[in-house]
């Protein structure tokens, strides 16, 4: 029954990439065992961008995988034609696969005269034509809520739990950057075991980061800095003169979303108490931007999987990122 069922869903889907990772496009195809078929991208001589899908959609449900990785905006441009060219072709239902929505950011109204992107976004992806989305480890978990469509909010926690539950953890503990992270670092120390501490943050700018102290113990111990995304490394320089005053023994970086904008590579290869950086492939990382102690961890699985369950009609509710008890899914 499950090889038929399989069987129906490969039938079913009609799997595209946009621009900006068909990589992971490709891994998260080869999970399920379907095809990723091809989509075309040109630019006219005004700038304009053309997109063309591959293959009929008619009466198919498509997807359409695209990150918000740089350039942001051609790769959010390109996906609203792309869910738009399939709708208007008669697809039966449009899933939007976003890894990375970098506009979880920009999620409440704290200076004049702005926009709260992140609702504007999710509003432009819902009138293009998605009629469900799955993203992965919102910076704000509110953010969830400015989508009108069927949104699965995924968490990236098994592979870290994995990558990280071989070792010894007699002397180690996770630490969030900030109090805003602080949930999620819970949830990883509960599975791993093990103890979790929060820095006490205030951001002076985008690269710019003072810390007042540190809630939890750390003194001596093994520290993981657990954080939903690195972007410029400014919150992991902040954070170092502590971590030598309260002699931590080993440093570890993990993250969901490795950005490495701006001179963070250098920054953070110029730390000697990093031993290692694992995050994950929801943003492509180039060869540049691959120090040798970093490790990066496919999740595509985890998308591949909940897809499976929604065609299915199954509970994806062991993959939320928010959910209370993965045995109540």
């Amino acid at each position: 029954m499950e090889r038929q069922a399989d069987q129906r869903i490969r039938d079913a889907l009609r799997i595209f990439s946009g621009s900006s990772h068909p990589q992971l496009a490709q891994e998260i195809a080869e999970n399920l065992g379907c095809t990723l078929y091809p989509r075309e991208t040109t630019r006219f001589s005004n700038d304009n961008l053309f997109v063309q899908l591959g293959a009929s959609v008619r009466g198919k449900e498509v997807v359409i995988i695209q990150s918000f990785s740089p350039d942001v905006s051609d790769n959010l441009l390109e996906l609203l034609i792309m869910l738009d060219a399939a709708r208007s072709a008669s697809a039966k239902t449009v899933h939007a696969i976003i890894p990375y929505f970098s506009y979880a950011r920009s999620d409440k109204k704290d200076q004049p005269r702005i926009s709260i992107v992140g609702r504007l976004v999710a509003d432009l992806i819902g009138t293009a034509g998605a009629g469900h989305v799955m993203t992965m480890t919102l910076h704000s978990p509110q953010v969830h809520g400015f989508f009108s469509m069927p949104t699965d909010h995924l968490t990236a926690q098994q592979v870290f739990v994995q990558h990280f539950g071989d070792r010894d953890r007699s002397n180690m503990v996770i630490l969030s950057p900030d109090i805003g992270n602080a949930k999620r670092a819970t949830k990883l120390a509960r599975a791993l075991g093990v103890s979790v501490a929060a820095g006490d943050k205030e951001r002076i700018s985008d690269e710019s980061v003072h810390y007042a102290g540190i809630i939890g113990d750390i003194c001596g111990k093994d520290v993981i800095i657990f954080d939903d995304e690195i972007a410029t490394g400014g919150s992991i320089a902040g954070l170092m003169p502590i971590l030598r005053d309260c002699g931590v023994r080993r440093v570890s970086l993990a993250c969901t979303h490795g950005l490495f904008s701006g001179a963070a590579i250098e920054r953070l290869g110029a730390i000697p108490e990093i031993d290692e950086i694992v995050t994950t492939n929801t943003v492509p990382i180039p060869p540049e931007k691959r120090l040798p102690n970093m490790t990066v961890l496919s999740v595509a699985p985890i998308f591949a999987e909940a897809l499976r369950r929604n065609l299915l009609g199954q509970s994806v509710g062991s993959l939320f990122a928010y959910w209370p008890d993965a045995d109540e899914g």
